[in-house]
């Protein structure tokens, strides 16, 4: 058994149309200069081609993966939301919602890259893989059930969830979401629900700004259900494995899921134009090593990594290299020549012994761990 990687050359199709990094171009807004909207292709793409030219592809079943039906959407939106979002791409484009613009045909490929993430859940599930990642686009994670946001078009991990569980009665599930920015989306999904644990990593009041609070626990049949997990600004590598050995970790014991899914984005480089974090790849690499090590122990190793952000187009491709290198068990001769410099810049350890102290504090207080 090896790892399966999802992927699709037509989802580096999607546009945003042209934006100067996130907002419309007009007014004082100029336009771009050598590139375009932040959610463009060429971070995924190149991500692609190092795999390819390390040799790394050859190791992974790739495959590419049917797009999702209505039935498939209309678990987690609802028909109004599918209908408005076909008519607006099949007009050309437009925004279904907040800072998620997309062109003519993003319909299309958003069930595309919805499908990669399902058929990822499937082919574990199945057995057929052993673990997987899917190099879904457009992303998902801030997609609330009635209307986009932030890029994403389709709640990509949720509709792979529950796809599975109509079809193979899969019990519990745990969402361990890196991304720099707050998974909104995928709380809003299951916030009342108990068998979804949710876990969001992410920079505090970055995006979407004033959410995201550790105070947001889950209510009704999801209390205590919903992890959030504020990081201060300018943190970086000890800040995200202390997160993971305080409170990810433990949290995913407790809940014992049947199967673990990654919500990878990997926007907390510290390259990265839409986030302050000082992470690299082997910040990502470790917490891969960790997520893994607990999914032997509570569902069979039984882990799915789909693409959420990252807009750092060099540095991406490293940081996504490290996460498949774990995956796999294969390690090519790659040197990330990011992770020396950004090791040296890496904050004091007062800052880490204050960061420290507010995630012991968090799991104080959070239900989960009572």
């Amino acid at each position: 058994m090896t790892t399966g990687f999802y992927f699709d050359e037509r989802c580096l199709w999607h546009t945003t149309g042209e934006h100067a990094l996130i907002l419309p171009v007009g007014g004082y807004v100029q336009p771009p200069a050598g590139g375009g909207h932040a959610e463009s292709p060429e971070s995924k793409r190149r991500f692609k081609n190092l795999l390819d030219v390390s040799g790394m592809t050859e190791k992974l079943a790739v495959s590419s993966a049917q797009p999702v039906d209505r039935t498939d959407m209309e678990r987690i939106h609802p028909a109004s939301y599918i209908t408005q979002f076909k008519e607006m791409s099949d007009a050309g484009g437009g925004n279904a919602g907040i800072y998620s613009p997309f062109g003519a045909g993003s319909f299309e490929i958003a069930a595309l890259s919805a499908g990669l993430a399902k058929q990822a859940v499937d082919d574990v599930i199945k057995g057929r893989v052993k673990n997987a990642y899917a190099l879904s686009r457009p992303p998902g994670h801030h997609c609330l059930p009635e209307q986009s946001m932030g890029f994403c078009l389709l709640a990509n991990i949720p509709i792979a969830i529950e796809a599975a569980r109509a079809a193979h009665g899969l019990g519990k599930v745990a969402i361990v979401d890196w991304d720099v920015h707050h998974g909104n989306g995928t709380q809003a999904v299951y916030y009342e629900r108990g068998d979804t644990l949710t876990i969001s990593m992410h920079q505090e009041n970055c995006f979407p700004p004033a959410q995201g609070g550790a105070d947001e626990t889950g209510a009704g049949d999801g209390a205590g259900a919903n992890l959030n997990i504020p990081l201060l600004a300018g943190g970086g590598h000890q800040a995200y494995l202390d997160a993971m050995e305080v409170l990810v970790l433990p949290a995913l014991r407790a809940f014992a899921p049947d199967l673990i899914v990654i919500a990878s984005g990997l926007d907390a480089n510290a390259f990265d134009p839409l986030a302050r974090m000082q992470a690299n790849s082997a910040t990502f690499r470790q917490m891969t090593q960790a997520v893994m090590t607990v999914a032997d122990e509570v569902c069979g190793g039984r882990v799915v990594a789909v693409h959420e952000g990252g807009y750092a187009e060099v540095v991406v491709p490293f940081c996504g290299l490290a996460v498949i290198e774990e995956l796999s068990g294969h390690r090519t001769d790659v040197v990330d020549p990011f992770e020396e410099l950004t090791m040296a810049q890496q904050p004091a350890k007062d800052f880490n012994h204050f960061q420290l102290a507010r995630l012991t504090a968090l799991k104080a207080e959070h239900p989960i761990f009572a």
